[in-house]
């Protein structure tokens, strides 16, 4: 079997360069010529490197795709749907886990610029600014979350938590709750810090109250949510509602309010983030925001080609919507605090 064009031209009787302009549809070779090595190519099963092709033309056709945390469930349906799109457009994924390590977003970057990538979708908020401008300086677009800035070649998705974290505190607010906890992302990070500030914005728009000790930091994960709500749980008093910066960390509080002996949502309400599948089968059913992945990877896509067809046009401001999702964890603030058990 034959494993190179050049193979495939000597068998052909022509030059490498005319079976290159038959793979790629160029005119310039006689219909007798081009039908003859495509039935050569198709008789032989022979498959033409694409990757050079492509490359030869200045393109990889490939996009790379950044993520801090492949465990976690929002992030891998989504890289699942961005990488059908793909697909659907006769492109390729690359992808990297940084695991929340600065150093891995670096090394990643790296990466990516070694393949020579058509576009980066950068989902972390560890950003090292050389290394950003060095994809850009090599004309490969950007597109950055919830960063709230765009340059030339650098787009920026947005996921709209001040409007869905106001719906929900205000819901809370309806069902009774007037002193609500919050359990926090990972210490640093730009995510981290609008989620936890679009938590405040609502609790002051409401008139609800909250206190130190219930505002904790967290993980973005099942373990960093557990131990989280031991300390709010530990508190001289409670709140009635605990509000986490996603759907792992409400699950860790979940877990924990158990151990705790509390009934949910009868003692404690508890709400997530991001409507993750997990967030419809444990118990109780979990009050979220819903943000669609389906249509965060459309904007992801759009804005990388979007890039690439005109490099020199400016950056763009994305905004993925979200939705209240009511479901079992949450319900009528309790009469009076109730008797948490310790551990």
């Amino acid at each position: 079997m034959p494993t190179s064009m050049r193979e495939i031209a000597k068998l052909a009787g022509v030059s490498s360069a005319t079976v290159s302009r038959v793979i790629n549809g160029s005119n310039l070779v006689t219909e007798d010529t081009s039908r003859r090595v495509r039935k050569i190519i198709q008789d032989m099963n022979f498959v033409p490197n694409s990757s050079a092709i492509h490359l030869k033309k200045g393109k990889s056709r490939i996009y790379g795709i950044i993520i801090p945390d492949l465990t976690n469930p929002f992030f891998t349906e989504l890289v699942k749907i961005f990488e059908e799109l793909l697909v659907e457009n006769e492109r390729e994924l690359l992808l990297a886990n940084t695991d929340f390590h600065s150093s891995r977003t670096q090394t990643s970057l790296r990466r990516m610029l070694l393949r020579r990538v058509d576009g980066v979708v950068l989902l972390t908020s560890e950003l090292e600014t050389g290394l950003l401008q060095s994809l850009v300086q090599n004309g490969i677009p950007v597109v950055t979350a919830d960063h709230y800035r765009t340059a030339r070649g650098v787009s920026d998705i947005l996921v709209d938590f001040a409007p869905g974290m106001s719906q929900l505190v205000a819901y809370l607010k309806e069902l009774g709750h007037r002193q609500v906890g919050f359990i926090a992302g990972t210490a640093g990070l730009v995510t981290s810090r609008v989620r936890m500030q679009s938590f405040l914005d609502a609790i002051v728009k409401q008139g609800l109250s909250s206190r130190e000790g219930w505002i904790v930091e967290g993980n973005y994960r099942i373990d960093g949510g557990s131990v989280a709500m031991d300390k709010i749980l530990s508190q001289p008093e409670i709140p009635t509602a605990v509000v986490a910066a996603n759907d792992l960390t409400a699950i860790g509080a979940l877990r924990t309010a158990h151990q705790r002996n509390l009934r949910i949502p009868e003692d404690i309400s508890i709400a997530g983030c991001d409507d993750i599948p997990m967030a419809d089968i444990v118990f109780p059913p979990l009050t979220t925001l819903r943000i669609s992945r389906r249509e965060y990877a459309q904007m992801l896509f759009e804005a990388l080609r979007a890039a690439e067809e005109d490099f020199a046009k400016a950056g763009q401001l994305f905004h993925v919507p979200t939705s209240l999702v009511v479901r079992q964890s949450t319900g009528p603030a309790p009469a009076r605090a109730p008797s948490v058990a310790t551990t």
